[in-house]
């Protein structure tokens, strides 16, 4: 894998797991009771994105490390998954 490829990768999962945390743990507004004038109270109060944007990196060096292992040692090759093989080099 080049390195082009590891970043892309990595940054590639690196944004699903943070649209997959993003909105874990969120408080609104009008839950808290302290709507800022200007503002939805839908929005809200704390949204932690320092702390959320540190556990996707923690979650995404996991899940990159395991992918990378996977693509450098070939553990898992096109000839393993059956439907990609075509059936004369099986």
């Amino acid at each position: 894998m080049t390195i082009t490829a590891a970043i892309v990768l990595f940054c590639s999962i690196w944004a699903v797991i943070f649209f997959m945390i993003l909105p874990q743990g969120v408080v609104s507004q009008h839950e808290k009771g302290e709507i800022v004038p200007g503002t939805p109270a839908s929005a809200p109060s704390d949204a932690q994105i320092v702390r959320k944007m540190i556990r996707t990196t923690i979650i995404a060096l996991m899940v990159f490390a395991a992918i990378w292992l996977i693509i450098e040692y070939r553990l898992v090759t096109l000839n393993d998954i059956p439907w990609l093989t075509p059936p004369s080099a099986r």
